[in-house]
């Protein structure tokens, strides 16, 4: 399995860098205190795509040969990655993107692969279910595949250009809290803030519903496919994990925190209600895990990474008429 290097972060963001939006790192108005001070990275505003996803999905993309795009290109997602590549195709010409999501896979993601061009199949009850069932599909119809999380290290450099940007935008910021799902985004962002300041800390955050990458370093055990433990409201983080994060991701880790689906709810609402930014569950955990446990996060100049800000529009308005 190829690993990938400070370098290739560096080169997937000289590839990319005109096709995306630097997202601001904009202070936390409330979240802060005179002790600490709070930074969120908003990919949740990333052109088009509202995620952080389409930096690994272009990185990979703008590789492909002539061949390879003249298959089409297909990929299994929960949404974001989805709508990345549909986004990607069309920038890149690459006239069929074919998105295979799992059933439940929110209508407001759907809609958006759509909007961009994509041919969204379902396939599965769940993300692993889908995941399985759409690389056999992807394999019989031929089509190069775009992976999300797994092992290419193209994406996973491509995801790392967000820590690129985070220090080039804030010097003084001494800790990174990224959300993990399969883990290539924490990945990339460890690789290359490791590089730049060998002392910064990384942390990661997952939903106490699944916990896949906690229990995968502390078991020893790359848990591939991992079942929820119960209702999330965070889909783009359900799953199992990359073999690359699994490979790669303990040796740069400073810290793991599980947060409940109840503090998530709360500071999804807290980030849209008081912050005035929308943001989707998966975003939320981090500023969850800073509400909750401020100590394990620690830092004094700290960067928070809302990945994503596709939240569905029912559950938006749930979330802030709850109590």
């Amino acid at each position: 399995m190829n690993q990938f290097t400070s370098t290739d972060v560096v080169d997937a963001y000289a590839r990319i860098a005109n096709l995306i939006y630097q997202t601001p790192l904009e202070e936390a108005l409330y979240l802060g205190d005179g002790s600490r001070k709070y930074y969120f990275k908003l990919e949740c505003q990333q052109k088009k795509v509202k995620a952080f996803k389409l930096r690994g999905a272009l990185n990979k993309m703008a590789t492909l040969t002539d061949e390879e795009k003249s298959k089409g290109v297909a990929t299994i997602s929960s949404g974001n990655h989805g709508a990345a590549v549909s986004y990607g195709a069309s920038l890149m010409n690459i006239e069929k993107a074919v998105i295979v999501v799992p059933e439940n896979c929110p209508q407001s993601k759907v809609d958006k692969i759509r909007r961009y061009g994509g041919q969204v199949v379902k396939l599965g009850r769940n993300y692993d279910e889908a995941h399985h069932l759409g690389l056999q599909y992807i394999e019989n119809q031929q089509m190069t595949y775009v992976d999300s999380y797994d092992k290419d290290p193209l994406v996973y450099a491509g995801q790392g250009t967000v820590a690129l940007e985070i220090l080039k935008q804030n010097r003084e910021i001494d800790t990174i809290v990224a959300p993990v799902g399969g883990g290539s985004l924490i990945t990339g962002t460890a690789v290359i803030a490791k590089s730049i300041n060998p002392d910064i800390r990384i942390i990661g955050v997952q939903t106490e519903a699944c916990p896949a990458m906690i229990r995968s370093i502390e078991d020893k055990c790359c848990y591939r496919e991992y079942p929820m433990l119960e209702e999330s409201v965070c889909d783009s983080l359900v799953g199992g994990v990359g073999e690359l994060a699994y490979a790669m991701l303990p040796q740069h880790l400073s810290g793991m925190i599980s947060v409940s689906e109840e503090s998530i709810r709360r500071a999804a609402k807290y980030m849209m209600s008081r912050e005035k930014i929308i943001v989707e569950g998966g975003s939320a955990t981090v500023a969850a895990a800073v509400m909750e446990h401020p100590e394990e996060v620690g830092g004094k100049n700290v960067a928070l990474i809302m990945s994503g800000g596709n939240i569905d529009e029912d559950l938006m308005i749930k979330l802030l008429c709850e109590a």
